[in-house]
């Protein structure tokens, strides 16, 4: 076929969602293009797979930004999934959705239904919670939330850490108060990743009204006036048109729609016009706003008897033992996430919502990874989860094939210099507190934690993205000059073409952005069916 009502551009997260929930009425036709390859690498579904996956390209497009002034003129790295699931099949598994001021903010900047009260249901919608039933949790959803099955005692030692700076146990940091820390929950199903595709895509795949193709590199979306009628994409140098009756969904994520839509001729002359492109619609925002989670991550040595991950023979002694328990039971360290404790903390006791988020690592984490030490340890990244600078992504070329121009802009704002050096020092204070004793070794990267100059230019040294980007398609009303969709995120002043994924997020949100972006799409296709008429027996009642 070449033509159906529904084009999706990006088999990510809020890609594999719309595609699951939209033919679930078999009137209905949808196309699912994906620029990466079919979810069938090991390394997806093994969950310590992840480490293979982060530092490679192997499922990942592994951009890197423009060089950063924040950062000493580094250049960051930027791991993306590409693949069926995007980033959920590339990540650390991690579910948590923010905190309810995050939503409501949403709301408060002109994004009518985007409230906590109003994006809880599709949160419910989407999960499955092993753990927790009430009206927080959904039971029943596609997507799996489960605990670690076979977790490191160490968890243990980083939750009375946490404790001993004021930062309590929580049960459920996704629940009535976010404060505190946890064992973290992962999207694994039966000791396996449960990223998007294997939740909403896999089972659905047998449906005859859906189309996936793979290794599809969108170029750009196809138009007649202002209406978008179709999509041009290449496969191993041949380039092909599909045509969309109803309309053109852009799920690219934080960095692949902004693009799609430049190379399409929607957003601001000054971006479009030294690439020899033509201006279809003008639309300032598109490519601006973009935010991203800056993190520090502080490592130390531990022995090699401490149950951590490392590079050692040891090492390769317990994952030898490890594969029969995983291959037979699903259990042991290959289901670990690496990533086994989180916690949600304030910078100080004037902050009232949770401005930092710790993550607890039970292996040497250093340049994601692509450091490696012949060592065993343990890290935490302590994150700052508002920051105040912002950035933009745009083209290096009307090359659809070569990457975008990703500029965090990171340390623009200096008030998240500020922040930052109090998270780290609330870190470092964890970390060497007597819960850790017994098991802490050298640190990797010693600085003096009085000398607030030589933390700081260890942030500069260091820091780097915790692989949160949003923004750039930025959801608001049309008197936001800056607001490339609308609240049903509808690109302003064009017709059937919408945005949904995180780049939509008008701010980010505290807490990581893989739960959100699946809860956007959940909320967004039951928007799309109301507007077409869907058979109610065909939309699950949230």
């Amino acid at each position: 076929m070449s033509q159906y009502d529904f084009i999706i551009v990006g088999g990510g997260s809020a890609g594999c969602v719309l595609a699951a929930r939209l033919t679930e009425d078999p009137s209905v036709s949808v196309c699912l293009l994906e620029a990466g390859g079919k979810d069938t690498s090991p390394c997806i579904h093994t969950p310590v797979g992840v480490v293979a996956m982060m530092p490679t390209k192997h499922n990942n497009w592994a951009f890197d930004t423009l060089p950063q002034a924040g950062l000493n003129g580094r250049k960051g790295y930027q791991p993306r999934g590409k693949t069926l699931g995007g980033s959920s099949s590339i990540n650390a598994m991690m579910y948590a959705r923010g905190h309810r001021y995050d939503y409501d903010f949403w709301e408060s900047l002109g994004n009518p239904g985007w409230s906590y009260k109003d994006c809880l249901p599709y949160f419910k919608k989407a999960e499955n919670n092993e753990t927790h039933s009430d009206g927080y949790h959904g039971n029943g959803g596609p997507l799996n939330v489960a605990e670690l099955r076979s977790p490191s005692p160490l968890v243990e030692n980083f939750l009375s850490a946490c404790e001993s700076i004021g930062v309590p146990r929580n049960a459920d940091i996704n629940g009535v108060e976010q404060f505190g820390a946890m064992p973290t929950q992962v999207t694994q199903i039966n000791g396996q990743r449960c990223s998007a595709a294997k939740a909403y895509l896999t089972p659905n795949l047998h449906r005859p009204n859906l189309t996936v193709i793979t290794n599809a590199t969108a170029h750009r979306v196809l138009f007649e006036e202002k209406k978008a009628v179709g999509v041009e994409y290449g496969v191993k140098g041949t380039v092909y048109h599909v045509h969309a009756t109803r309309e053109v969904i852009l799920s690219a994520g934080a960095f692949g729609s902004p693009q799609i839509l430049l190379l399409s001729g929607v957003g601001s002359e000054d971006k479009l016009a030294p690439h020899g492109i033509d201006v279809i619609h003008q639309l300032a925002g598109v490519g601006e706003n973009l935010q991203d989670h800056i993190d520090l991550v502080h490592t130390y040595r531990c022995n090699a008897k401490a149950d951590t991950f490392g590079v050692s023979l040891n090492m390769a002694w317990e994952i030898g033992k490890a594969i029969p328990k995983w291959v037979n039971k699903r259990e042991g360290k290959i289901t670990s996430n690496f990533a086994e404790g989180i916690g949600f903390a304030r910078s100080d006791d004037s902050v009232e919502v949770p401005d930092l988020e710790f993550v607890f690592v039970v292996a040497v984490v250093d340049d994601h990874a692509r450091k490696i030490h012949m060592s065993h340890g343990f890290s935490s990244h302590v994150t700052l989860l508002r920051p105040k600078s912002v950035g933009s992504v745009a083209l290096h070329s009307a090359n659809p094939y070569e990457s975008p121009a990703i500029d965090p802009n990171f340390f623009a704002h200096p008030d998240d210099m500020e922040v930052m050096i109090k998270g780290w020092k609330k870190q470092h204070e964890m970390l060497e507190s007597q819960s850790f004793d017994l098991v802490r070794g050298e640190s990797f990267y010693p600085v003096d934690a009085n000398d607030d100059e030589a933390i700081e230019q260890d942030i500069r040294n260091r820091a780097d993205t915790q692989y949160h980007p949003v923004g750039t398609c930025k959801m608001g009303s049309s008197d936001d000059a800056f607001s490339v969709v609308d609240s049903q995120l509808c690109v302003h002043g064009l017709e059937a073409l919408r945005v949904v994924d995180a780049s939509v997020m008008p701010t980010l949100v505290g807490g990581n952005t893989n739960a959100p972006t699946i809860m956007i799409a959940e909320k967004v296709a039951d928007d799309i069916k109301r507007k077409y008429h869907v058979s109610e027996a065909c939309t699950e009642q949230v």
